[in-house]
């Protein structure tokens, strides 16, 4: 008998992707007894914040999976999942089109004070083990790992306004992927 396929599930903008998620996809399979992690970009915001379109972004996240031997991956879920961006309708569809899988999620302490916000969280939490990893500069109770990098999507975002390469920030084949499609003023 097979055993069931871990996966944890990082979602997020990912407008651009960064080094930050990078470090939080490899901390979680190397710590927490994953076999994937999948990168999911929202389709929909949940709370309508605008980004660059789906599909860049989308290729943006399989760029900077190629160098993770396959374990990790880009999951284009959000786009099939025809609601509006919540995380439990994302886990009920993936959970009735891969019932070999057991799921877990991702998300860093700096969303714990959103969560009131969310549909049905004790129900995501019935159906996905929640893994809260520290965000530097959030701190809370239950949160594993060492703090994480100090970085977001909007500050790579303001740097590039500012017409600075965030190279330090930013997967170089992300940034090539940006510039080849004159994203974000590059």
């Amino acid at each position: 008998m097979r055993l069931p396929v871990q996966v944890a599930l990082l979602g997020g903008s990912f407008n651009p992707p960064h080094v930050g998620h990078l470090l939080a996809a490899h901390y979680v399979r190397a710590t927490q007894g994953v076999d994937e992690v999948w990168l999911m970009p929202t389709f929909v915001h949940p709370f309508r914040k605008s980004a660059v379109d789906f599909e860049h972004r989308v290729h943006m996240c399989e760029r900077m999976c190629q160098d993770a031997a396959g374990w990790m991956k880009t999951s284009r879920v959000e786009s099939e999942v025809g609601k509006d961006g919540r995380t439990v309708d994302t886990l009920d569809f993936l959970q009735a089109r891969h019932p070999e899988h057991r799921f877990s999620l991702i998300i860093g302490s700096d969303i714990l004070k959103d969560l009131p916000h969310w549909k049905d969280f004790d129900r995501i939490q019935r159906m996905a083990r929640v893994v809260v990893l520290y965000r530097a500069g959030y701190p809370a109770e239950g949160t594993v790992g060492p703090p994480l990098a100090i970085v977001s999507s909007s500050e790579v975002r303001e740097r590039l306004a500012r017409g600075e390469l965030p190279s330090d920030l930013v997967p170089r084949v992300v940034l090539d992927y940006a510039r080849e499609h004159h994203l974000y003023g590059l």
